[in-house]
């Protein structure tokens, strides 16, 4: 099978790459990993002026009359987004569930009662007790921050009116 010179030069040649790479590693190290501190001595050469601070904790916060949103909303709008952005997923004839529960008569119904659909997470139940219109527009805003840990997969509708007539769309419906 092996000799002995050929089986040291197999454990040889094993601790030779063994050393080498430990070797490159702290060499590495020491080239590239200067340590804390490293540039607190220097200066900007030169400061290009943005006009705006990066302290944005004087911006005013706009608040939304949600009411208002939603009386506006327009059902035609959102039947539109609705097919576009949701429809893949919700169905809105009553009991038709898809990959998501179905969403007829949703505005208005417990967080988590559609008949038959056993997908929830429990973190919709933890952000709301009913489907109302205001929860909805919550919701609908952003899924992952409304209801953190839920498995819809929707980034959401940024423009209040999207939403708004999203929502006047799914009233709409009935139920």
């Amino acid at each position: 099978m092996f000799d002995t010179m050929t089986m040291t030069k197999v454990v040889g040649g094993v601790c030779g790459s063994l050393l080498i790479f430990l070797l490159g590693k702290w060499v590495a190290e020491t080239l590239y990993h200067t340590g804390g501190g490293h540039g607190d001595h220097a200066q900007a050469a030169y400061v290009i002026d943005t006009g705006s601070d990066d302290d944005h904790s004087d911006e005013e916060v706009v608040e939304i009359d949600v009411a208002a949103v939603l009386a506006a909303g327009d059902a035609e709008a959102g039947g539109k987004l609705f097919k576009k952005k949701c429809g893949s997923c919700h169905k809105v004839e009553d009991g038709a569930n898809n990959t998501g529960p179905y969403l007829y008569g949703v505005v208005g119904r417990d967080v988590g009662a559609a008949v038959d659909f056993g997908g929830y997470s429990g973190a919709l139940s933890e952000a709301a007790d009913v489907w109302t219109a205001e929860n909805l527009f919550g919701f609908l805003e952003n899924p992952k921050t409304y209801a953190p840990g839920n498995k819809m997969n929707f980034k959401g509708f940024p423009k209040p009116t999207d939403r708004a007539n999203v929502i006047s769309y799914l009233e709409s419906l009935g139920g």
